[in-house]
């Protein structure tokens, strides 16, 4: 494939899975106007929200599973064709109940493309160019959830909380024309005698799916907590929490575009264990001002920075090491560090929410707890040997 045609397909790979992750922010806006429009109450509101995530949980497996036995380029296709299908049927539905159900069943179809995308990457590029991608990847979805709520409050303003799912199901049906006319995406790499069991005994795959799976959940569970912590607890505004996105997105963006001349360089493992660090370190800074008594925003917002610096370093060429131990079971493996990801990320909110009017340290010391777990997965796990690879 010629490196113009790369391009073209890595661009409709990335817009794909971005779209899956538009599923939760760009309805977001709505909710708040859910029970007034179709009924029910606002915890049923907050359902839809919910049972979209459960869907792609499940759907990550079942996609994961189908690889082995089915074309890449079949699934991405009908992932995003029923994706459009479903989100339409969300825009008609006249009840909460009903599109409750149709949100898990959305979240269910559209998680095809984050189950393919790194096996794709992995081949269309080399290692290097891959982590490459795969930083320039990660940029995009760090940016979704920052603007996809506003384009939602947009679309919510201009057609009512009907035009949110319609655009996403538009936004689907033309990625799929459009990778139909581009050509097949390449075969994903796939095992058929493998399973799900066989990576979850191999540690040296649970070294780069947990150790990723817990720097990420360890950020997410901040950055979700944090919003009430600066209003609640810090007499603060959203606004201070904008200005700690703002500098994270844009130290995660950095160090991800770094990470694959780097490992290069220096080599993955180097690379992922020096990005654990400082993330880690970032997390143990950031508790001990809690300690201390420090609630300045923009303190917060600076000890922010080496924690999202720190995921983008190690993310781009953790989450590839990660596809290439799962040796050959590419599908499942990305399947499993996206679950994992969102396991840990909801094991770290629910444990948070208790305490989240407690101020900056609680919230602080659980990230701290899961970066630490991050570190001791890489201490303790064996490393891929390059001939696996």
């Amino acid at each position: 494939m010629a490196g113009g045609m790369k391009g073209l397909v890595l661009g409709l790979v990335v817009a794909s899975t971005v779209l899956g992750l538009t599923g939760t922010d760009l309805v977001l806006p709505a909710v708040p106007f859910l029970p007034e429009a179709l009924g029910g109450d606002p915890a049923q509101a907050q359902l839809v929200l919910a049972a979209y995530v459960a869907g792609t949980c499940v759907g990550l497996l079942a996609y994961g599973a189908l690889g082995d036995r089915f074309a890449t380029g079949r699934l991405f296709a009908v992932s995003l064709l029923a994706t459009a299908a479903v989100s339409a049927a969300c825009a008609a539905t006249e009840g909460i109940g009903p599109l409750i159900a149709l949100r898990a069943l959305q979240g269910a179809v559209a998680a095809g493309p984050a189950v393919f995308a790194p096996g794709i990457v992995r081949a269309l590029f080399d290692e290097t160019r891959a982590v490459r991608a795969l930083g320039l990847l990660g940029s995009i979805e760090a940016l979704a959830p920052a603007l996809a709520p506003i384009l939602g409050a947009w679309l919510l303003a201009l057609g009512g909380w009907r035009l949110p799912f319609a655009v996403i199901g538009a936004a689907a049906l033309a990625l799929a024309a459009a990778i139909g006319i581009s050509g097949a995406l390449p075969q994903v790499g796939r095992r058929p005698r493998g399973g799900y069991a066989h990576l979850l005994r191999d540690p040296a795959f649970l070294r780069y799916a947990l150790s990723q799976a817990f720097v990420l959940g360890g950020l997410l569970t901040f950055v979700f907590g944090m919003p009430a912590v600066f209003v609640r607890a810090l007499g603060g505004s959203l606004a201070d929490f904008i200005t700690m996105q703002v500098c994270g997105i844009a130290s995660f963006m950095l160090a991800a575009n770094l990470a694959g001349g780097l490992a290069g360089r220096f080599g993955a493992e180097r690379v992922i264990a020096a990005g654990t660090g400082f993330a880690a370190l970032g997390a143990a800074a950031m508790l001990a001002y809690g300690a201390l008594g420090g609630t300045a925003p923009l303190a917060i917002a600076a000890l922010f920075v080496p924690i999202n610096a720190g995921l983008g370093l190690r993310g781009p060429p953790g989450f590839y090491r990660a596809v290439l131990a799962a040796r050959g079971d590419d599908a499942r493996g990305s399947a499993l560090v996206v679950l994992a990801i969102l396991a840990v990320t909801a094991a770290g909110t629910a444990a948070a929410a208790p305490l989240i009017e407690q101020g900056l340290v609680p919230l602080a010391a659980i990230a701290l707890g899961f970066h630490l777990m991050a570190v001791l997965c890489l201490a303790a796990l064996p490393r891929l040997r390059e001939s696996q690879g």
